[in-house]
């Protein structure tokens, strides 16, 4: 394959201090299309990891290859031109490298983030936050200031996707639970038998109706954290606990691909004892349902930096 001159082949330790491979990507967030890529490629060198790559995907184009921006940046990892031009590769070895395709984008992602970690090494500091600061404002930011320089859109850019990057990576513990949760849950109750309404949000021109997912958003803006307007968006609002470590406030999903968040069509806030509060579908009301159908996807439970890592445009 054709690397970019001085990448790390060899992955060593990960960020964080994981083995190299050590870090698993969460049931389905990343699209069964680009999982094993994003799985191997982020193994590339140890200032990235898959959640990470994951992350910046994410933030970049919400997984879409086709993206566009007005600043010109194009494909999944939304590189600009010049950048491309640079730091674009064969990542499988056709003998073209195409912006437009994954297979050669998210390869070079995760070789463009290693060669910036390169240029920064010797700084003092996390190794993954003074890559991503690299990113953000430079290299040469990164080694002036002997490690992530004191901007605050460089700052806010490194605590986003390690934030996010939590939602993309499988728990190896026992998820803490929300402090909101409780909060989430009354509002929830306090709308049981409200019809539902296709894209309703709870306004008053809406009559105060809900869909699911604007139910969810307005059980957990009422506790101050404010969520994607959209269900698949909300499940990478915070870390991933399994169906037996459910606890009341976790946000439950429900898609039509079993291996692609991107594809959930359902969200309702848990109970307990195998239960949610959902706002189900037209001609139903606001009420309690069994989670343990045969698309359950998931479950999310929602922090406050998790919600506020996401991006507001995918």
């Amino acid at each position: 394959m054709l690397l970019v001159v001085g990448v790390y082949i060899v992955a060593g330790n990960l960020a964080g201090g994981a083995a190299a491979g050590g870090v698993g990507l969460a049931k389905g967030a990343v699209p069964a299309a680009y999982q094993t890529l994003v799985q191997r490629w982020g193994n590339l060198c140890p200032a990235i990891n898959p959640a990470l790559l994951a992350a910046q995907l994410y933030q970049e184009s919400g997984f879409n290859p086709g993206a566009r921006s007005p600043a010109k940046a194009q494909g999944i990892a939304q590189f600009i031109p010049g950048t491309w031009a640079t730091h674009g590769v064969d990542g499988d070895g056709d003998g073209d490298r195409d912006v437009w395709d994954p297979d050669d984008a998210i390869p070079s992602a995760a070789s463009y983030d290693c060669e910036l970690a390169k240029y920064v090494k010797d700084v003092p500091g996390d190794v993954s936050a003074n890559m991503l600061a690299a990113y953000n404002a430079g290299a040469y930011a990164v080694i002036r200031y002997g490690g992530v320089p004191p901007y605050r859109e460089t700052r806010n850019y490194v605590k986003t996707i390690t934030t996010l990057a939590k939602s993309f990576a499988a728990p190896v513990t026992r998820v803490d639970p929300s402090r909101q949760a409780a909060g989430a849950i009354a509002y929830a109750q306090s709308k049981l038998g409200t019809p539902y309404l296709w894209g309703g949000t709870g306004t008053a021109a809406q009559s105060g109706r809900f869909d699911c997912s604007g139910l969810t958003q307005a059980s957990y803006d009422k506790v101050g954290i404010k969520l994607p307007r959209v269900a698949n968006d909300q499940y990478n609002a915070g870390p991933h606990p399994a169906r037996n470590e459910l606890l009341p406030g976790d946000l439950v999903f429900f898609s039509h691909d079993p291996t692609d968040s991107r594809a959930i069509h359902h969200v309702g806030i848990y109970v307990g004892g195998g239960y949610m509060i959902d706002a189900p579908r037209t001609g139903a009301v606001i009420r309690f349902d069994p989670i343990d159908g045969g698309d359950y996807f998931g479950a999310t439970r929602v922090t406050e930096d998790g919600a506020k890592a996401l991006p507001t445009h995918v």
